[in-house]
């Protein structure tokens, strides 16, 4: 089908390779996969993907050099990253190529799938404002420098007819209850995803959403690394995994919604336990 869309599996591991095409296919996507980041390299310079899932550890060229080569050239496509292990300089390094989530290789198949299609829903959700924002500009465009048909000679000035007022806007329509947690400054619409610190739209990722949610729920409580990961992930990992997947996360947020990231005041950081948010 060519409406199906397109996924790139990118692992030195055949097991990898083979389980994720089995998922994946079965799940309605249109699955190719490589044995190597240059591989995945040259298929991009071919066709088009809309997601790649590449592992963070491969022989020759490793999984950021791959993400690195494909923003380079221009590729939109939402990034994945799979580790065995985690590595917080390299996660911190992935904020800057906007990679949209990170996964275990032993995260159950359900995450996976999920992380895949929350993320190809984020693409196609960025993809229809890029499609409005051109309508838009079009329209202004046409608006301002369009060609005058015809051009009447000058004539007296007329009094300007009054100007009818603008029609009233329709109700708005009816919202589910409790979609919305407020804690101070900061308000969470959990039905949109989307949040608010002090009336400024914060632009937050779903990870960093579901994150920033789990502790407005448990505002003024530490939340270890482990029960992050949990909530905000949906799997449960060790203490040193959960603690390299969250940290760049939390980092991310700080860069967000702090006044001064290099000191916080609202992401507060228990040592090597977890973190708190005070608002």
């Amino acid at each position: 089908m060519t409406n199906q869309p397109r996924v790139l599996v990118v692992d030195d591991e055949q097991n990898i390779r083979l389980t994720l095409n089995a998922l994946l296919s079965r799940a309605g996507y249109s699955v190719t996969t490589a044995a190597s980041g240059e591989e995945a390299v040259a298929l991009f310079e071919r066709e088009p993907f809309d997601l790649m899932l590449v592992d963070l550890q491969m022989p020759g060229m490793k999984g950021m050099e791959v993400v690195a080569k494909v923003r380079e050239a221009g590729h939109d496509a939402i990034i994945i990253v799979l580790t065995g292990h985690g590595s917080l300089d390299s996660a911190i390094e992935g904020i800057r190529f906007g990679i949209f989530d990170y996964l275990l290789k032993t995260s159950d198949p359900n995450q996976i799938l999920a992380r895949v299609a929350a993320g190809l829903e984020e693409r196609a959700a960025r993809r229809r404002q890029s499609d409005l924002l051109d309508t838009i500009g079009a329209a202004v465009q046409e608006l301002t420098g369009g060609k005058v048909a015809v051009t009447a000679p000058p004539v007296a000035p007329a009094q300007p007819a009054a100007t009818p007022p603008p029609p009233a806007p329709p109700p708005a329509p009816a919202e589910p209850a409790g979609r919305t947690l407020t804690i101070g400054p900061l308000t969470l619409d959990t039905w949109h995803q989307t949040a608010t610190l002090n009336g400024r739209s914060l632009n937050l990722t779903p990870t960093e959403f579901r994150l920033l949610l789990c502790l407005a729920e448990h505002a003024g409580q530490m939340l270890s690394y482990t029960q992050l990961v949990r909530c905000a992930q949906g799997y449960d990992t060790t203490d040193l995994e959960a603690g390299e997947l969250i940290k760049p996360h939390i980092h991310h947020l700080r860069q967000k919604i702090e006044p001064e990231p290099s000191a916080p005041r609202y992401l507060l950081n228990v040592r090597g336990k977890g973190y708190i948010l005070q608002i």
